[in-house]
C-alpha cells in the first residue's frame, strides 16, 4: 500500500522549470560577480603569477 498526499494544490511541475532557471542564472551572474571582484583586489603582479591581467577580468561575464 503506497501513501499519497492530499495537500498539495496541484501546480504543473512546468511552472517551476522557469523559476528554477532564473534562480541558476542568478547563482552564475552572482558567482561571476565574486570572481570579478576577488580578481580586481589582485595587483598586477599577482594576477600575471596566475597568467591573467586586467583585460582578462573583463572576460568573466
Amino acid at each position: 500500500m503506497s501513501a499519497q498526499s492530499t495537500n498539495t494544490f496541484g501546480l504543473a511541475p512546468v511552472s517551476a522549470t522557469p523559476l528554477r532557471d532564473l534562480f541558476a542564472q542568478l547563482k552564475v551572474w552572482n558567482d561571476l560577480r565574486l570572481t570579478r571582484a576577488a580578481l580586481n583586489k589582485l595587483t598586477d603582479r599577482e594576477l600575471d603569477d596566475i597568467g591573467l591581467n586586467r583585460f582578462d577580468i573583463a572576460k568573466f561575464r
